[in-house]
């Protein structure tokens, strides 16, 4: 993943905004339900009068104060300085040394990291794929708004048909009900609806044990589910190892990777099928172009988790592009959500990410 020359520019202040935006799908999870998503708005001023953008998801409403701290320490440390993400990334990992590069550090280097390239792509007058030497195009993309764990499996068939509009052949199902036999009901009343043609991925979000997911994996294996996502803790290395030689399934982790560092251990020791490293937590652009070289290095498909909009930039310049994970989540904040056609993200061809606040939105959805 090339770069071309960079802009000069230099940091002049940076602005988070805290906010919580509804769902328009309650997400179930076998880790607790998610009808709102907090996230941070993140504004990088340059001196030359480039504004770049970001946002972070910050899981819980409780973690957005801290992370909006972090990145005004961040602001101090940054403010004067040339905007080299690389150069700027190096020294606040060195800054952030004693308390490590972990959890909300990391999110919040990531986010200054991620509006740090988007300045740079709209200094240059060019989309964040066309600065990674990689041209604007569409990106397969499985919906991932809805399809939680629900008692009411008539309305989670429902909810399916829902979710193929706009021409979408992939969604993703939560499992890890309490029995397999539950599992197995919810699916296959959401393959009911949707057909075989429909890529059917399945979630179970680490709830399983080794010896539960090799018994509900097995049984998967017979339903046609086109990947199995982390179905033991994610950091199980030989237990991921062990599940994707005894099935069928493909499996895919990556959402928790830590750092490019954290994804090269995972394909080492795990062997994992696919990988989806997530933006916030892979350390930004400048994290996922260097997680890019590794996968295409193992010649491991690569998938994005959340943050759509900057991902679809990041896969249309990744040599094993796998799947866009999308979710409407920023759409009630952004001038122009991006687009998907036939079940395909559309990479915005304007200048930088894409992103662009809807500024009565910002202060509706505003808290703290």
């Amino acid at each position: 993943m090339p770069v071309q020359a960079l802009p000069t520019l230099t940091v002049r202040a940076l602005r988070a905004v805290p906010v919580e935006v509804p769902l328009n799908f309650v997400l179930g999870t076998s880790r607790g339900a998610l009808d709102r998503a907090p996230l941070v708005l993140i504004d990088l001023a340059t001196e030359e009068g480039i504004v770049g953008h970001a946002y972070l998801f910050g899981y819980v409403r409780a973690a957005l104060p801290g992370i909006v701290s972090l990145l005004g320490e961040i602001e101090g440390l940054v403010r004067g300085q040339p905007l080299d993400p690389g150069v700027l990334w190096s020294a606040l990992a060195r800054r952030f040394a004693l308390i490590g590069v972990q959890g909300l550090v990391r999110m919040a280097m990531a986010g200054f990291d991620v509006a740090a390239w988007d300045a740079l792509a709209i200094a240059a007058g060019l989309p964040l794929c066309r600065l990674l030497d990689a041209a604007p195009r569409p990106i397969p993309a499985y919906n991932s708004c809805g399809l939680g764990l629900t008692e009411d499996f008539g309305a989670l068939a429902a909810e399916a048909e829902r979710l193929l509009a706009r021409g979408f052949g992939a969604v993703k199902l939560r499992l890890g009900y309490p029995s397999l036999a539950q599992d197995l009901a919810a699916l296959r009343a959401v393959r009911r609806h949707i057909g075989e043609a429909v890529r059917l991925m399945v979630d179970y979000n680490q709830a399983l044990t080794r010896e539960e997911a090799a018994l509900r994996g097995r049984a998967l294996d017979q339903e046609g589910v086109f990947w199995l996502e982390e179905p033991i803790p994610h950091d199980d290395y030989a237990g991921i190892l062990a599940l994707g030689r005894a099935l069928k399934t493909p499996i895919q982790i990556g959402e928790n990777f830590s750092l490019p560092t954290g994804m090269k251990a995972a394909l080492e020791q795990a062997e994992p099928a696919y990988v989806m490293p997530d933006l916030e937590r892979i350390g930004g652009v400048s994290g996922w172009r260097e997680a890019a070289k590794l996968a295409a290095a193992a010649s491991v498909p690569m998938s994005s988790h959340l943050f759509p909009e900057v991902s679809a930039h990041l896969l249309a310049a990744t040599p094993t592009c796998h799947y866009l994970e999308y979710v409407d989540w920023a759409d009630v904040l952004v001038r122009e959500p991006l687009a998907i056609e036939n079940g395909h993200a559309m990479t915005p061809a304007r200048p930088g990410n894409g992103l662009s606040w809807d500024s009565g939105a910002v202060a509706r959805y505003r808290v703290g």
